[in-house]
């Protein structure tokens, strides 16, 4: 890429954009080759340079510009700089056994994000539920703003640990509830850098939990759900708690603005749930979960493990014929999306699209200022018979083997970029670094003078510091490489560089987490021990 490469970006995206502006909101006709975005109709929101309040990371104003204007647009960003941006949303946990006679079928996972909206509307979560000692993983892909996102992020690991409680254990929580005591641990959360505090269940959203724990006391059955029963019903479940919360009537008006953002913004989600050799992963849109799987002969390969929902996956498209009538058949997908509007098929929150007209003028009639609440107001033409949308995930069972070496969870911001061959490629070339390194330290002394004098030589080559986590590497190449799959320093930075309001015409949030397996952990379950 040539020296010019900031101007061309500049310039193609003027070229390529017919806006109509009116308020806070852009109406695009643009829509990117290799990154198109989710609604054609979305939202401007003034760019947030000190913070986010949801977790990521938001970008300094010394290395990013929110001008458009070409004497202010340039390349100004160090190989230091652009590792720090790079790095800035990164973290990486080792799993310690959670009983110290069962080793962790989990060694560690590493994770990071990169934003391209201002706040960033990506989330990620970590977990180990307390009763069954399973970690779970989840990718939360927001859009229409952060709020869908965050909610999710925040409460669907509480919905699925409340399904594999047992009888007795729902039955201690229903009475610490009963009599004002503390409730039980449900969650032990593994935070990232920048994240929110996940704060207690606020007390709309526990009277919502505590509804669905008594309608599965009623059921009187004494293990809990199964693992796939209980993703289905968490991700169905608190979807229609976030449409309920807003038809209530509450009186708190930062609770009700709060419940009208998320219902009307949405989000696409992907939680794997891993304890021991069982590992399940649910699906509700177009993130996506692959294993990076070694064979006996050293070969890899990718075992993908989720599809997804969207208009190329021809299975939804004959799902969402299937329930509307035929005369629907050429207008519930237009232009690759639901209704002309939207890429994903499944999504939590977004119920401008599963709510009729009527309910949808009933809600916001209730004296909300939707223009400052930034609410997405559009019906769709062709809007006949609600709901489009729906929040139930597919559901993939996988028993680990020994050959499992690690699980990726991303956003649809990495694979708009890589394929999912690129993806094990490049996580397998990061482990095989390590190991090298690792191998160079064990054979030669490793003392200040000799690390100084390799990373002189690695700056001397023109080389980044190699990253030490997979998620920035993936990360990293997604955004720098070339249409050949070749890295470029000057694609990279122009990348780093685009001002705020255009750097999500050329790619999306990017949400990455990379997990790792104990390959003798497992191999010990099918040996019996």
């Amino acid at each position: 890429m040539s020296s010019t490469v900031s101007y061309w970006i500049l310039n193609s995206t003027r070229n390529s954009i017919a806006t109509l502006q009116g308020g806070r909101r852009l109406y695009s006709r643009y829509v990117s080759n290799r990154n198109k975005l989710k609604w054609r109709l979305f939202s401007r929101v003034p760019p947030t340079l000190n913070s986010s309040p949801c977790g990521g990371f938001t970008l300094c104003k010394a290395y990013r510009h929110t001008s458009t204007e070409e004497d202010d647009f340039h390349l100004q960003l160090s190989p230091e700089q652009i590792n720090e941006l790079l790095r800035a949303g990164e973290s990486a946990h080792k799993i310690l056994d959670l009983e110290s006679r069962v080793p962790n079928s989990v060694l560690r996972f590493e994770s990071n994000q990169l934003a391209a909206n201002s706040p960033v509307e990506d989330r990620r979560g970590v977990a180990s539920c307390l009763q069954t000692n399973g970690l779970m993983f989840g990718i939360f892909d927001g859009h229409g703003g952060h709020a869908c996102a965050q909610a999710v992020s925040e409460r669907l690991f509480y919905y699925v640990a409340v399904s594999l409680m047992s009888h007795q254990t729902l039955e201690h929580m229903e009475g610490a509830m009963e009599s004002m005591k503390p409730l039980l641990p449900i969650l032990h959360w593994l935070k990232h850098p920048g994240d929110s505090i996940y704060k207690d269940v606020t007390s709309v959203h526990l009277d919502h939990l505590r509804v669905y724990w008594q309608e599965l006391l009623d059921l009187h059955m004494e293990m809990g759900l199964s693992i796939e029963e209980a993703l289905m019903y968490s991700f169905q479940r608190l979807d229609s708690d976030i449409s309920l919360e807003i038809q209530a009537p509450l009186e708190d008006e930062v609770t009700r603005n709060l419940s009208l953002q998320v219902a009307f913004s949405g989000a696409t989600a992907c939680m794997a749930h891993v304890d021991g050799i069982h590992l399940h992963v649910a699906n509700a849109g177009d993130c996506r979960a692959i294993l990076g799987v070694q064979e006996d002969n050293g070969m890899w390969s990718c075992l993908p493990l989720t599809r997804d929902h969207n208009a190329w996956n021809q299975a939804e498209l004959s799902r969402l014929k299937r329930e509307h009538p035929e005369s629907e058949d050429r207008t519930i997908i237009m232009e690759d999306r639901l209704l002309g509007v939207l890429i994903p098929c499944r999504a939590f929150g977004d119920v401008q699209l599963k709510w009729s007209k009527e309910l949808q003028r009933s809600v916001l009639e209730r004296g909300f200022n939707t223009e400052a609440l930034n609410i997405y107001q559009f019906t769709p033409p062709h809007y006949y018979t609600p709901p489009y949308l729906t929040a139930e995930p597919e559901v993939t069972y996988h028993r680990l083997r020994p050959q499992d070496k690690f699980l990726v969870l991303a956003s649809d911001g990495l694979w708009d970029m890589l394929s999912n061959e690129d993806v094990v490629r490049l996580v397998v070339g990061h482990l095989t670094e390590a190991d090298q390194h690792k191998t160079d330290l064990a054979q030669r002394p490793a003392n200040l003078g000799l690390m100084q004098s390799l990373l002189l030589q690695r700056k001397a080559s023109g080389l980044h510091e190699a990253d030490q986590n997979a998620a920035t590497r993936l990360i990293r190449h997604a955004i720098g490489n070339n249409e050949y799959g070749e890295m470029e320093a000057e694609r990279l930075a122009a990348m780093l560089t685009l001002p705020e309001d255009l750097a999500r015409m050329y790619r999306d949030d990017i949400t990455v987490t990379v997990v790792y397996f104990n390959s003798e952990s497992i191999g010990a379950y099918y040996k019996g021990g």
